[in-house]
């Protein structure tokens, strides 16, 4: 019989590696959360971007029960029917040629980085560097924390895998003096979500883009949190009229469930039988809840709905700043938001949020960001404000 509580047993069983608030979350619907004691939250993390559509929401529940009670694995050495459904929808709804599916973003981005080297090798006189920028997150592993352009996740793993260089976000011309005979690609995200919710310049964009077909580069877009709907389109690539070579994708497109995807444009889908694979990657359990997310998110205008209601979340927000001289900035584009603060309160005001019902996310001392369910309302943008106001006037 268990006795003690369960932070308790959290610290005495897991590493601890993530500063978490006291409650335990043991429920989850719609755009709520319930703690074991019984208190709801609303959720404007949304797991990190992944509940595009909420907690539980029927339809991949449904899709979910229905494969389990059917096929859960199976390896990659046979055909299985979610995958193919899954690779068209992606395929037939982006502009990309082919899909390899895998089990994170993470994953994903490892999988475009091997992409981008074979294309290297074949095509490019075995060029093999992937330019990123400082801010970025491409994920933890080793390599993708040398991607990443965060310092303080490198120092802690260094010497770290050669072949990427870090320059700053929204400077085509720091990309253009980092390019040389070993560059292969360059890597992005169209919106940094854990650097702050930075934006990229329509001018930049499409700098990065000439840039790439003038020097015979791969354009790599990391949409693992901008992609199936966050950003106001299905994918963040659309607001700029520019298409990419290689784009990858996880977080939203399970609905809950552990998926990611590498998409790339036919010409530099270079990899051969035994070049890359992934065991649980693709399975019949996960697929089956991707086909329930993109048939949801494509048939009931999600990404609309996530452009109006953003746009609604960012005026509140602007509202508030008016308000609490403590914010200095608020930005977002869609469901994607964020505001900076004047003191290294960040923290502190996530945890009396979570305190009042509302659940934040805090990217920097400074800096709070909120990703919640494309499904939200104006009522609950308004709840959420209602909440934030309370907080921030006790700071």
């Amino acid at each position: 019989m268990i006795t003690s509580s369960w932070p308790d047993l959290e610290k005495k069983y897991l590493m601890f590696n993530i500063k978490r608030p006291p409650m335990v979350i043991v429920k989850g619907e719609g755009v709520r959360l319930w703690d074991q004691t019984g208190r709801s939250y609303l959720d404007f993390v949304g797991g990190w971007a992944v509940n595009a559509l909420g907690h539980c929401h029927p339809a991949v529940v449904n899709a979910i029960q229905q494969q389990a009670a059917t096929l859960i694995h199976t390896s990659n050495q046979y055909y299985t029917i979610p995958q193919i459904e899954l690779g068209r929808l992606l395929v037939e709804n982006s502009a990309l040629d082919k899909v390899f599916l895998c089990n994170s973003g993470a994953e994903a981005n490892e999988g475009a980085v091997k992409l981008a080297r074979k294309y290297g090798k074949v095509k490019k006189n075995g060029a093999y560097e992937v330019i990123t920028t400082l801010k970025s997150f491409h994920g933890r592993t080793l390599a993708m924390v040398a991607a990443t352009g965060k310092p303080h996740y490198q120092e802690p793993y260094k010497p770290l895998p050669a072949g990427f260089l870090n320059v700053p976000y929204n400077d085509l011309e720091a990309i253009k003096q980092a390019t040389n005979e070993r560059t292969i690609a360059i890597m992005i995200e169209p919106v940094q979500g854990e650097g702050g919710v930075n934006v990229a310049t329509q001018e930049y964009m499409h700098g990065l883009r000439k840039w790439c077909d003038e020097n015979g580069l791969l354009l790599m877009l990391d949409e693992v949190q901008t992609g199936i709907g966050r950003t106001g389109k299905l994918f963040a690539y659309q607001h700029y009229g520019i298409e990419p070579d290689i784009m990858t994708l996880a977080k939203a497109l399970g609905g809950g469930v552990s998926i990611g995807a590498l998409l790339s444009k036919q010409h530099c889908a270079v990899f051969e039988p035994g070049d890359h694979g992934s065991t649980f990657g693709g399975n019949p359990l996960a697929c089956a809840a991707g086909v329930a997310v993109m048939n949801e998110v494509l048939h009931n205008d999600i990404s609309g709905r996530a452009a109006a209601t953003g746009e609604y979340l960012v005026k509140r927000l602007g509202e508030l700043k008016e308000k609490h001289p403590i914010i200095t900035e608020v930005r977002g584009l869609g469901l994607l938001c964020a505001f900076d603060i004047s003191k290294e309160v960040a923290g502190d005001i996530m945890l009396r949020c979570s305190e009042e019902g509302l659940l934040i996310n805090m990217v920097s001392p400074t800096t709070i960001r909120l990703m919640p369910p494309l499904i939200i309302t104006e009522n609950n943008v308004d709840e959420a404000i209602d909440i934030l106001d309370e907080v921030l006037s006790e700071f």
